[in-house]
């Protein structure tokens, strides 16, 4: 891999206090969004005139997709998930929005990916993780020494396994995939602070002992 650079923007958005992250190519300027809870003044200032070429979602909750729709439409971004979680761009009832009285516009145009994938962001590579458990196609990113983790790995904790589509199991799995990591990551997670893998090896009780 090249020595290009990326860099990172973040903003916590929404009622249910989304990370959202911006991640910019230097060599080429071009622009990924992982996960758009809603298409708003925050959001906005988040990208604050960047080129987004690419919107990649890490599950397909509705307050990891509500702004999807509008920012397609205003951007031209090309909209990436799993197959697994595809549906829920479609549905309300896949992706909750239904039982928590939020309107979804569905989502037709956007293309899936699948595990080890790897998403060009002009010379920056972003490795698609497969870590199923909060849904069943719930992915982390990974990129330039970070790790977009979604709802599956939080700061000391993990993602709730409950929602249909939940499965404790492949949450244990999936966070002994990320563990076995070679070397450190800069975790940043759809929810609360910052982290790094090398201190949720040590500390977080859902991986220390997995």
């Amino acid at each position: 891999m090249g020595e290009n650079l990326m860099t990172v923007k973040s903003a916590v958005i929404g009622d249910m206090g989304n990370n959202c992250y911006l991640i910019t190519d230097e060599d080429s300027g071009k622009s990924a969004l992982i996960d758009c809870t809603e298409y708003s003044a925050d959001m906005l200032r988040l990208i604050d005139g960047a080129h987004v070429e690419l919107i990649l979602l890490t599950h397909g909750h509705f307050d990891h997709i509500g702004g999807v729709y509008e920012m397609q439409k205003n951007t031209g971004a090309v909209v990436m998930i799993s197959q697994e979680d595809a549906e829920m761009l479609t549905s309300s009832k896949k992706s909750l929005a239904a039982f928590c009285g939020v309107r979804q516009t569905a989502l037709n145009e956007f293309k899936t990916f699948k595990d080890n994938d790897v998403i060009m962001l002009g010379s920056t590579e972003i490795r698609v993780l497969a870590t199923p458990g909060h849904t069943k196609g719930s992915v982390c990113f990974v990129a330039g020494g970070c790790i977009f983790s979604g709802d599956t790995l939080f700061y000391c904790s993990c993602g709730r396994t409950d929602f249909p589509g939940g499965s404790f199991k492949e949450m244990q799995k999936s966070l002994k995939r990320l563990a076995l990591l070679s070397g450190d990551y800069r975790v940043c997670p759809g929810h609360d602070s910052e982290t790094t893998l090398e201190f949720e090896r040590k500390n977080n009780p859902y991986m220390k002992n997995i």
